[in-house]
């Protein structure tokens, strides 16, 4: 694993072993994320996404805390998948990055508590899997336009996009920070910090 340009969001790239058989390669070993993040993953859900090609789905995050990180692979297909820093004080507030995650290379990414998150299928029939640190819960569930211009996020110009109604009535970053719907970056950092002390055998491993 190694960060990203953003703090708090990290992306792992596998050693991916084949032979005539196939491929094998380890997506999520708790050991590693807990030595460079500095705390364990919390599992509390694991959710799964199929998406035709130019499904746009987000920028999603939740209120902190407890927040909702995830951990994001691609196992069939290709997306970009997107990481938005929706923390009001964040010295990168309001910026984005992007990594490929595909079937191919096995690429997975982690984004902790606080940050924005969204994904475009670039290829059909793209399965998208993440384990969350907490549960979905509506109430505390946020969104912003993946088309807010203020972002300008550079989704591939060869693609119709194609959004949810609540995508894509979601407010733009500017809306949601005068409504005062978004993280605040000191707050999470600081319950990351406090995970730190989460015993590691309480982590939840997948096999």
């Amino acid at each position: 694993m190694r960060p990203l340009g953003i703090e708090g969001a990290w992306v792992d790239s596998p050693r991916v072993f084949a032979d005539r058989r196939g491929r094998f390669h380890e997506w999520f070993k708790a050991d590693r994320f807990h030595e460079l993040t500095g705390h364990p993953l919390r599992l509390e859900q694991a959710n799964y996404s199929r998406s035709g090609r130019g499904v746009l789905r987000g920028i999603h995050y939740a209120a902190v805390p407890p927040g909702q990180a995830k951990y994001v692979t691609c196992v069939s297909g290709a997306v970009l998948d997107v990481v938005v820093d929706v923390r009001t004080g964040s010295p990168t507030f309001g910026t984005w990055e992007a990594v490929r995650l595909d079937d191919r290379e096995h690429r997975s990414v982690y984004l902790s508590e606080g940050l924005g998150h969204a994904f475009l299928a670039l290829e059909e029939d793209s399965v998208v899997v993440y384990l969350c640190s907490e549960q979905y819960r509506p109430r505390r569930e946020f969104g912003i336009h993946p088309l807010d211009p203020r972002l300008a996020i550079d989704w591939p110009g060869d693609l119709t996009l194609e959004l949810s109604d609540k995508d894509a009535t979601a407010p733009t970053l500017a809306e949601a920070e005068l409504r005062g719907l978004l993280p605040v970056h000191q707050e999470c950092v600081a319950y990351r910090r406090g995970l730190r002390s989460t015993a590691p055998e309480t982590t939840c491993v997948p096999s």
